[in-house]
């Protein structure tokens, strides 16, 4: 059903951000809920990491891309990203995968915030201990 539209449709998620990303045949462009990818994520890094998969399949300038994301902060928005523009390069051609597969962007990262247990004033984190 997506290839009569030649729209590929991905879904990515880290910590609390999730993110769908569309995927069109066109020059490049990347729009990060409806702003532009420099405009959206102010830091280098983060953008760098945006465009790790297209750069691991050489598709940088062969695809516009729409991504609705929501949750979490930007790191974890970034990773949401990469992770579900590398589930939708799969859906467009599935020779993609060894490379996506190897340098590890298909792979959701499981790492979560630890809950605040009882007792502690965080998850890890005790009050503070005084002998008198």
């Amino acid at each position: 059903m997506a290839k009569a539209t030649n729209t590929y449709h991905g879904t990515g998620r880290r910590k609390k951000s999730i993110a769908r990303v569309y995927l069109k045949p066109g020059k490049g462009e990347i729009l990060v809920n409806k702003r532009s990818l420099d405009e959206y994520f102010g830091m280098e890094t983060l953008k760098v990491i945006v465009r790790q998969p297209l750069v691991a399949t050489e598709t940088t300038d062969k695809f516009d891309i729409l991504v609705n994301v929501k949750g979490g902060g930007f790191t974890g928005q970034a990773g949401a990203i990469r992770h579900g523009i590398a589930r939708a390069l799969l859906t467009v051609d599935n020779d993609y995968r060894p490379v996506l597969k190897k340098a590890g962007y298909l792979t959701r990262d499981p790492r979560m915030k630890e809950r605040k247990k009882y007792g502690l004033k965080a998850a890890r984190r005790a009050p503070q201990f005084s002998k008198r």
